[in-house]
């Protein structure tokens, strides 16, 4: 009998999303090609229940088999969500302009580390939509759960991609030892409490760890 799937594991899964019939998403690689011939597939790897993947497909993988193929359908409200108007801004040309940018039609832009697409640029203003490309529609996804996770350095590198958005050089003992750098901190204090509560373990950076095996000798120092 396959292996079924619960809330919490962690597993990796190839799939492939389709929006009006079409690809928009896939990490399989013979229909990556048909978004980009150059592009190269990447293990995708989450926590079931946990919304690292669109609402709806994480309810469904929960009870579902390792090996089988499923296929599902979303409603705009279990994926990328509705087209929303207040989402649809007007900006003053000027603020462009001051940044030595021009703005056109159809340009995808950052705007507030928010992705957005300008709809139209007349006279001394530029409507900017700040809704999701696939918001509204309904969309269609077919997967494959491929295996389950249990070793515990596959689940903080899948952890870090999701949260992080880089995987950090780190090591795991009874916590999660993180080489220090540059702006890790805030990450840390960000989503440490995701990380206990997903591998049961806490994130300590390489200098914190020195600093508690020198409080920790110095406590033994004095009990002798």
């Amino acid at each position: 009998m396959a292996e079924i799937i619960n809330k919490n594991d962690f597993v990796e899964i190839k799939y492939t999303g389709y929006a009006n019939g079409e690809i928009f998403d896939s990490n399989i690689e013979e229909d990556m090609k048909k978004l980009s011939p150059n592009v190269k597939p990447n293990k995708t790897i989450i926590a079931v229940g946990h919304e690292m993947v669109v609402k709806g497909l994480d309810n469904f993988l929960v009870k579902k088999e390792i090996g089988k193929e499923y296929s599902l359908v979303l409603k705009p409200s279990e994926a990328f969500g509705e087209r929303r108007r207040e989402l649809i801004k007007t900006i003053p040309l000027n603020a462009f302009r001051e940044k030595n940018f021009s703005p056109a039609p159809g340009m995808v832009v950052t705007l507030d580390n928010l992705m957005a697409k300008i709809i139209a640029v007349s006279g001394g203003r530029v409507i900017v939509d700040f809704n999701n490309p696939l918001a509204g529609k309904e969309i269609t996804y077919t997967f494959t759960i491929i295996r389950k996770i249990s070793d515990e350095k596959e689940k903080a590198e899948a952890l870090f991609e999701v949260f992080f958005k880089f995987i950090p050089q780190f090591e795991i003992k009874d916590k999660i030892l993180v080489k220090r750098a540059k702006g890790l901190e805030i990450f840390v204090s960000s989503f440490n409490e995701k990380f206990k509560e997903l591998i049961g373990k806490e994130i300590i950076l390489e200098e914190d760890k020195g600093l508690e095996g020198k409080i920790e000798e110095k406590s033994e120092q004095k009990n002798v």
